[in-house]
């Protein structure tokens, strides 16, 4: 299976090809359909910043479903994306904590501890109802993560992520962050269960439906392009 490096030189060819598609808005954009790689580097094409992940994995963490939650300042993103009182769909901390939308972490855990070997461990994101959720009130904000499912095997618990829809510049770096927390978190709280049993964290395996990259930020496909993301 290919590996994130290899992901990148794939967009990159695909820049120098000009195999560009469009957007809702008209903004080109290079585009991996179907793309499946592990997903070993936290990033694709820039670096993290790493002071935004943790800003943003504690607003996750909180489970609030408001931007104006988060530590200031509100990055641009989730402010254009909100409801006119600030609220949205996608906070990750919710959709897997929270009992209001059925406890996913919880009944993922309970699922892979009653039996280990279980292929019914999954934590569902979104929902039928987001085709008339994302845009409530004025918000902008239809799920991008569909599902992560955890399989153990040869003494590994990995993640299957699903994704809808991927950026490959800020969306990969934050829910790589997201995922991996999440992942060594499952893995200890599956270990206090089974004593002396190997358990130790896998892969994660990387399925997006459409990873791309728009064309404001085409600079970053040239050969010497790793920056910090700001």
């Amino acid at each position: 299976m290919l590996k994130t490096a290899e992901i990148k030189n794939k967009l990159r060819q695909k820049y120098e090809d000009e195999n560009f598609v469009l957007d809702k808005s008209g903004c080109r954009m290079v585009e991996i359909m179907n793309c499946h790689f592990i997903a070993d580097q936290p990033y694709i094409l820039r670096k993290p910043n790493s002071d935004y992940i943790l800003k943003e994995l504690d607003w996750y963490v909180s489970e609030s479903l408001n931007v104006h939650d988060m530590s200031p300042p509100v990055p641009k993103i989730w402010q254009q994306i909100a409801s006119n009182d600030g609220y949205i769909n996608s906070n990750y901390g919710y959709m897997i904590f929270n009992q209001d939308n059925y406890s996913q972490y919880e009944n993922a855990l309970t699922t892979m501890i009653n039996d280990l070997h279980t292929r019914r461990c999954i934590m569902i994101y979104t929902r039928p109802s987001m085709h008339y959720d994302y845009n409530e009130d004025g918000m902008s904000d239809f799920t991008c993560t569909n599902s992560v499912q955890y399989l153990y095997r040869d003494g590994k618990i990995h993640a299957i992520v699903n994704m809808r829809s991927n950026d490959a510049i800020f969306g990969y770096n934050n829910d790589y962050a997201w995922q991996e927390y999440v992942l060594k978190r499952f893995v200890e709280d599956v270990r206090q269960h089974y004593h002396g049993a190997k358990i130790e964290q896998g892969n994660i395996y990387w399925n997006a439906a459409s990873l791309h990259v728009y064309e404001n930020h085409f600079d970053l496909l040239g050969e010497n392009s790793d920056r910090k993301s700001i």
